[in-house]
């Protein structure tokens, strides 16, 4: 009997041993499984496996999680795969609340990042029925059914090619023989255009288009130059002549269509810049093209420089920069001292990064002729803003010898070219001369400029100059000059495109390159050989080192520690 009771007791406590371990089994499961939920959720919300990290706790064992935080479980903080919310529960992520911008805001925005496009005109009449005579004819075209083309450029598909639109301007020139017309700028993949177009003509005021006949397309290239065929986009100004009944009214927009009456693909907004006074100077630089080269120390030299000399201000196009370049770009944009226009290449060009610069190193005439558009651009939207507008590239400078400005050189240029003809010229070109890199090496660096600043130390050129109308650079006469060219006006208005020779004891063209172009290798050789030193820069040089150390001083392109080490001689 003793022993039966024994063996039951004995059953009995084998049995409440095996609950127990299956209860704890279960429990210990359990907690493993909602460890590797929170895990994964936690992972899941931050993307990627977050390490353990004991927030403001001390060494030893590890804290646990509230059991609310983990759905009741509590769990060891000590391990890395959990992320410990102790101090979070409570914050707030920073995010961007700033209001909703209204289509007031973004029609503002839109329009400064795209000036061609005539979006604030549009807004303002995008629910007033439009059209000429009926709604099937001429009918004020949506911006939502514009046909865009790398951003910038505006299409229209002729029967005989296509149009692509960058900008349309108001000429109202006096030696214009056209009378008050818009000029349309763009490229057409075809030579010598055969195609019949029109211009849809809106004013601010009318409810109707004004439909007149493209009256010319001008050819802003010459074909001996090269890539004269069909099915390459050729640069050309379009003109329209607004009729007489309108010449007191500013059209406010105009779409280039085919037929008259067909609904446009294309609107451009047209561009009248005229302030109450001119200033002096402007400078037009084609769309920079240095993705890969930091000329920012270089660059800032040359545009404190140019200020120097007398520029208002300086327009810059650009396709791909370095990173610093545009630093040194925002900087000066805030300080209004220059305007910086994004650009692109329009039709089946490429725009890729990287890309784009292998294409235009090696296809040298669409590159050429492609620069013509910011040139001509730049011109047409300055066309009553500035006296003078000379194209330059960031490696030259019109520099004045015997004078400091280019306002005193001008003063005294214009008296000269008036007594050797009484008329107003179209430009005024200045002779080139190389200020070759390699030249400083065989004299060493002047001690008192700092090594950055590349044209103060470069005072080493050919004794030579290019010669007479080859590789100049003008101060051209908005005036007079119909399409620009990088050297000379190709077109102009009134008495053709007469050209003043300043004479080099007044200027000349400083070009600062590793080389010469590649047309003088030849003469390269011989300009090397026969260089002299030339100091006329230095007669700016406290105040351009200045300027120039500070602008790269509040740009951050010094370590200043390094700096002060230097100066207290320690390495």
């Amino acid at each position: 009997m003793g022993s039966r009771v024994a063996r039951r007791l004995l059953f009995l406590v084998l049995l409440w041993g095996l609950v127990i371990l299956a209860v704890l089994h279960f429990r210990s499961s359990h907690v493993a499984i909602a460890g590797r939920q929170l895990s994964t959720q936690l992972g899941n919300f931050v993307g990627s496996r977050l390490l353990l990290q004991s927030i403001g706790h001390g060494a030893g064992a590890g804290p646990t999680l509230p059991a609310a935080a983990l759905n009741g479980v509590a769990v060891a903080a000590d391990d890395p795969d959990v992320f410990v919310l102790d101090g979070f529960l409570d914050l707030e992520p920073s995010v961007d609340q700033s209001p909703a911008r209204s289509e007031a805001m973004v029609v503002e925005d839109v329009q400064r990042q795209i000036p061609s496009l005539p979006i604030a005109y549009w807004s303002r009449h995008k629910n007033k029925p439009m059209y000429y005579k009926n709604e099937s004819c001429a009918k004020f075209p949506s911006i939502f059914e514009l046909e865009f083309n790398n951003v910038y450029w505006q299409v229209l598909q002729s029967t005989n090619g296509t149009f692509q639109l960058y900008g349309a301007y108001y000429d109202v020139r006096r030696f214009s023989k056209i009378g008050p017309a818009i000029r349309i700028l763009g490229m057409i993949n075809r030579i010598e255009p055969t195609v019949k177009t029109y211009c849809q003509l809106w004013f601010e005021s009318l409810k109707e288009p004004v439909l007149v006949k493209v009256m010319e397309y001008k050819y802003i290239w010459y074909k001996k130059w090269g890539n004269y065929k069909q099915g390459i986009y050729q640069p050309y100004l379009i003109a329209c002549q607004i009729p007489s009944k309108y010449h007191k009214l500013v059209p406010a927009s105009v779409s280039v269509v085919e037929k008259p009456c067909d609904t446009a693909s294309n609107n451009l907004r047209v561009i009248y810049n005229k302030p109450a006074e001119k200033k002096d100077f402007a400078v037009c630089v084609k769309g920079l093209d240095f993705l890969h080269e930091d000329l920012s120390v270089r660059l800032v030299e040359w545009i404190e420089l140019l200020g120097t000399l007398g520029a208002d201000k300086i327009f810059f196009y650009e396709l791909q920069v370095h990173p610093n370049i545009s630093k040194v770009l925002r900087y000066y944009e805030q300080l209004n001292r220059v305007d910086v226009t994004p650009l692109t290449l329009p039709g089946g060009q490429p725009n890729v990064p990287g890309f784009q610069h292998m294409y235009l190193v090696r296809k040298v005439n669409h590159k050429r002729q492609n620069e013509l558009i910011p040139y001509n651009d730049c011109l047409y939207k300055n066309l009553y803003t500035y006296r003078y507008i000379a194209l330059l590239d960031i490696d030259e400078v019109i520099m004045p010898i015997n004078t400091n400005s280019w306002k005193e050189l001008m003063d005294i240029v214009e008296v000269k070219a008036l007594v050797q003809k009484n008329e107003t010229r179209a430009s005024y070109n200045v002779r080139n001369v190389y200020f070759l890199d390699d030249l400083i090496h065989e004299h060493g660096w002047f001690k008192d400029i700092p090594k950055y600043m590349h044209m103060l130390q470069h005072v080493y050129r050919s004794k030579n100059f290019t010669k007479p109308n080859q590789y100049v650079k003008c101060f051209h006469n908005p005036e007079r000059a119909l399409t620009l060219h990088n050297h000379f006006p190709l077109a102009c208005l009134g008495s053709g495109c007469t050209s003043y020779s300043i004479t080099t004891s007044d200027a000349q063209l400083q070009h600062y390159r590793a080389d010469c172009v590649r047309n003088l290798k030849k003469s390269c050789v011989e300009y090397r050989q026969n260089s002299i030193v030339d100091t006329t820069i230095w007669k700016f040089k406290d105040k351009l080192i200045k300027r120039t150390t500070e602008t790269l001083r509040k740009l951050g392109f010094f370590n200043l520690k390094d700096a002060r080490a230097h100066k207290l001689g320690v390495s």
